[in-house]
């Protein structure tokens, strides 16, 4: 690529590192807000929760609006209302101002990152070359989480608002860039919202679906506790799910062409995700349990332990595009998967004394599958869908991922909750419930792999169908999709 086409790169990548700094630097950040501000325990959650409530709720409606109201404007705009939240949220004196900045932020960035997802997607030619930056996207922001663990840890020991103020100052450098850099759209034609109408409708129900389901997810980590308010969020959003269904049905410019769901590839890369992503966060959430709860560690030196994981920002840019031009996404995501069943397994019989050379190999295993299947997945989500509709595929994958981790970090709570035993219970008891709890990043990393061979069958199957055996198209999503289903989607 050329340097400008690297500049542009590096600067919608610095929006997932934004990202993912951003969420791991307030988890650190939590403990210290709640002590200064004097938050309950629920407030102190909702700071979190809020987060991923704003963009699970939003981020296929932003993914869409990217493709019918702009990419560059979306991507600008929601990029200055995220430098704006962020920096609100650092002189917050009240805990339901965070809450409420918090929540804004998520939304910025349900917007802003789909719309830079679709901006690599249509910015670089099909193949190699926007494999290559969507790896490299990928691993920037799984960069970002993992450094975001350690740099909230530091700026934690200056005062908790520096962990709002931060982000500040790169979103405005990197709006600045941006403003400079991406590419306003060929033409003087508006784009396909303004000219067709955009479906308010579509999107109110959308929006209070996964607002609604989200919600739901959240609260599976109460366990039965106040159920029927989570089993209500969940229907809710279930029949607001039917009511969008029959709206985009009806409607000339639907905010969503429900073909999009015959592309195989497209609903596997999201399932994938989903479970994925999920397995990850809640791993991460349980071992951090387990190093600070039962090992004593303080958040500092857990979250110089995780860095481990992080090696997934120089294998992503690096292994991965070379294993996806030879083998194709499908094998490459599949091997992502067997990595994770591997790593996390070996912790299933964690011990209360286990040394950090025991589970320093299971860390790296982890990052490495991160490595293999995150980047990959973004490019089976995305390949092969028509230009017009590249942010709703960029808003699907996101979508799933943010649930993934809603339900990973829920569900492994809600488990470790229930196999909890009794205040002054013994260091074993307590180590029982972290090992049930590890079950389920298991169980979903297993589901997970069950789907990848089912995508790497199912291209087989397909009468009359050619693997692709050249190293220069092997990295296409042909192995992980339905031709048959693509076209008829198309």
């Amino acid at each position: 690529m050329r340097a400008r086409a690297w500049a542009l790169l590096l600067v919608l990548c610095g929006t997932i590192f934004l990202e993912g700094i951003d969420v791991a630097m307030i988890a650190v950040a939590v403990p210290s807000i709640r002590s200064d501000l004097e938050l309950s325990t629920g407030t102190a959650a909702w700071l979190l929760s809020a987060y991923v409530l704003g963009y699970a709720g939003f981020t296929l409606l932003g993914g869409r609006a990217a493709d019918l109201l702009g990419r560059r404007r979306m991507f600008l705009i929601w990029l200055g209302a995220f430098l704006v939240f962020s920096g609100l949220g650092g002189f917050a004196t009240e805990g339901w101002m965070l809450i409420v900045a918090r929540f804004v932020t998520g939304v910025s960035a349900a917007f802003m990152t789909p719309a830079a997802l679709s901006l690599i997607t249509t910015s670089y030619a099909e193949g190699p070359e926007r494999n290559k930056a969507l790896l490299v996207f990928a691993g920037t922001g799984a960069g970002g989480f993992s450094l975001g663990l350690v740099i909230g840890g530091l700026l934690t020991e200056l005062g908790w608002r520096w962990v709002f103020f931060a982000p500040v100052i790169l979103a405005g450098a990197l709006l600045v860039a941006a403003l400079r850099l991406v590419p306003a759209p060929a033409g003087r034609s508006a784009p396909r919202g303004e000219r067709g109408g955009f479906d308010l409708a579509g999107a109110a129900t959308a929006a209070g679906a996964m607002l609604l389901l989200a919600f739901g997810v959240v609260r599976l980590e109460h366990g039965l506790d106040g159920w029927p308010l989570t089993a209500g969020a969940a229907l809710a959003g279930l029949l607001l799910i039917a009511a969008f269904v029959g709206i985009e049905r009806r409607v000339a410019v639907p905010l969503v062409r429900l073909g999009i769901f015959r592309t195989g590839s497209v609903v596997r890369a999201g399932l994938g995700a989903l479970l994925f992503v999920g397995a990850f966060f809640g791993f991460q959430f349980v071992l951090t349990l387990y190093l600070q709860e039962l090992r004593g560690w303080s958040s500092w030196q857990t979250a110089v332990a995780l860095i481990a994981m992080g090696c997934d920002v120089v294998l992503a840019p690096t292994l991965t595009p070379r294993l996806v031009n030879r083998y194709g996404n499908a094998r490459v995501i599949l091997g992502g998967f067997v990595l994770a069943v591997l790593a996390y397994g070996f912790f299933l019989p964690v011990g209360p004394d286990w040394t950090y050379a025991v589970m320093f190999p299971a860390l790296l295993l982890a990052g490495t599958a991160f490595a293999l299947a995150y980047g990959p997945l973004m490019i089976a989500a995305t390949d092969g869908v028509p230009e017009s509709e590249q942010g709703l595929a960029g808003g699907l994958l996101n979508t799933g991922t943010q649930f993934g981790s809603a339900i990973g970090i829920s569900a492994v709570t809600a488990v470790y909750g229930l196999a909890s035993p009794e205040v002054g219970a013994s260091a074993g008891e307590t180590l029982s419930a972290y090992r049930a709890a590890l079950v389920v990043p298991v169980a979903m990393v297993a589901v997970g792999t069950a789907v990848a061979v089912f995508g790497l069958r199912s291209r087989r199957g397909v009468p009359g169908a050619v693997v692709n055996t050249r190293p220069e198209q092997a990295g296409s999503d042909a192995d992980f999709a339905q031709p048959t289903a693509v076209s008829e989607a198309r």
